[in-house]
C-alpha cells in the first residue's frame, strides 16, 4: 500500500475541495468589484504563496536548467491558466456558483478529448462514458 502522500487520488480529491472553495469564496468576493481586479488579487495570493512554498521547501530550480520547450508550455499554460480565471470569475460574477462550476468541469470532457487526439492517452469505453455522463451532468445543472 502506498502512502497516502504519493497517491494521486488523494491529491485529485484534495484539488476538487479546493475548487469548490474557490467558487464559493470567489462568488463572495466578486460581490463589489471587478472580475478582472478580483482576479489579479487572487493571483497575486497564488504568487505569495507559491513563493513561500518554494522557498521552505528549498524547491527553486534555476530557470536555466529549464528546456526551451518546459519553458514554452509552462507559459503556454500560464497564459491559459490566466485566461481560465478571468473567464471564471466573470462567470461567477454573472452567474450562479452551482451552475458556473459544473460548466467549468467541463475542462473534464476536454482534458479526456485533447489528452486523446495529442497525447495518445485512451480512455476505456466505461471511462468514456463517465465523461460523457461528466458532459451531461454540466449540461443539466447549467440549463435548470
Amino acid at each position: 500500500m502506498s502512502d497516502i502522500t504519493t497517491s494521486w487520488q488523494t491529491w485529485a480529491i484534495l484539488a476538487a475541495f479546493f475548487a469548490a472553495a474557490t467558487a464559493i469564496f470567489a462568488k463572495i468576493g466578486v460581490t463589489d468589484i471587478n472580475s478582472n481586479f478580483a482576479t489579479l488579487i487572487r493571483t497575486v495570493v497564488v504568487v505569495v504563496g507559491l513563493t513561500l512554498l518554494i522557498v521552505k521547501t528549498g524547491e527553486y530550480q534555476p530557470l536555466n536548467t529549464l528546456s526551451g520547450k518546459t519553458i514554452l508550455f509552462l507559459i503556454l499554460s500560464g497564459l491559459a491558466t490566466g485566461a481560465s480565471w478571468l473567464c471564471y470569475f466573470k462567470a461567477l460574477q454573472i452567474g450562479q456558483a452551482a451552475q458556473v462550476a459544473p460548466v467549468d468541469k467541463l475542462s473534464v470532457v476536454f482534458v479526456a478529448v485533447l489528452g486523446a487526439l495529442f497525447l495518445g492517452e485512451s480512455l476505456s469505453i466505461a471511462a468514456w462514458f463517465g465523461v460523457a455522463m461528466i458532459a451531461a451532468g454540466a449540461i443539466l445543472v447549467a440549463t435548470n
